[in-house]
């Protein structure tokens, strides 16, 4: 499975993933969900995936492509005048590489090998922009009443995003609340796992302002569990005691 999220904040766009696939508890393994290109003061896009490997696989090949291959060519996320048009672009390509590899397998009409992405960027003279994008092709755009995205393993780690998000929070605090949202999800499934891929997108910086793997052994990732860990039990202690005492005086159930 995969946990991916993507936020958008006053000073940018932060994005996180896991790593983790697996078909079965005996093959697991290792491979990155998150991409980016970039042309330094121009543009930044960047993509997150969910759903079947070799359909995400087979997305994120033909797009590298396309921003490699000379002459005639369909367009390229490095090409595409808006963020709309690359978010277009990105879920045509999902539609089609699902549609074919269902007909080419014989399952026409199942959902088999379907998948989802996330696309986050900035054109130069344009605002930062996110979406989420569908199997079908379609997507929605982040706004202020829905200022960020997950997809894969959701359940989890979307309470603590919930409580915690600022619009102008730091991207450090950002970060934090990322991290504290992963770990949850990754105590509660195993099929969500380090190392986690980190991306900041600063407003009009059109490069990363931060790009990094954190894995398993990261000294502040592992802080953050312990201490999270921590605070939940001590809030859990510091709330009023329940008391068989005081419930004698309830209706009974019949």
């Amino acid at each position: 499975m995969t946990y991916c999220v993507g936020m958008t904040l006053d000073k940018g766009l932060v994005m996180m993933s896991d790593t983790r696939t697996n078909s079965g508890v005996d093959n697991i393994s290792v491979f990155r969900k998150m991409f980016h290109w970039c042309v330094p003061g121009e543009r930044i896009v960047a993509i997150m995936t969910a759903g079947n490997l070799a359909t995400t696989q087979a997305v994120i090949s033909q797009l590298e492509e396309r921003t490699k291959a000379p002459g005639e060519r369909r367009p390229s996320v490095l090409e595409a005048p808006t963020m709309f048009q690359v978010a277009t672009e990105v879920g045509a390509l999902l539609n089609e590489t699902i549609r074919t590899r269902q007909m080419s397998d014989g399952h026409g009409g199942g959902p088999r090998f379907t998948a989802s992405i996330i696309v986050a960027g900035q054109i130069k003279g344009m605002e930062p922009r996110l979406f989420m994008i569908y199997p079908e092709g379609n997507f929605i755009e982040a706004s202020f009443d829905t200022p960020f995205f997950q997809i894969g393993e959701t359940k989890y780690g979307r309470p603590i995003i919930l409580r915690g998000y600022d619009r102008a929070m730091s991207f450090e605090d950002a970060v934090k609340l990322m991290m504290v949202s992963f770990d949850s999800t990754l105590a509660a499934n195993l099929s969500v796992g380090l190392p986690l891929d980190l991306l900041v997108i600063e407003r009009d910086r059109f490069e990363p302002l931060e790009q990094r793997r954190i894995l398993a052994n990261d000294p502040y990732f592992k802080t953050i569990s312990s201490s999270w860990g921590k605070a939940l039990r001590d809030a859990f202690h510091s709330l009023p005691a329940y008391s068989f005492e005081d419930t004698k005086q309830s209706v009974p159930i019949e």
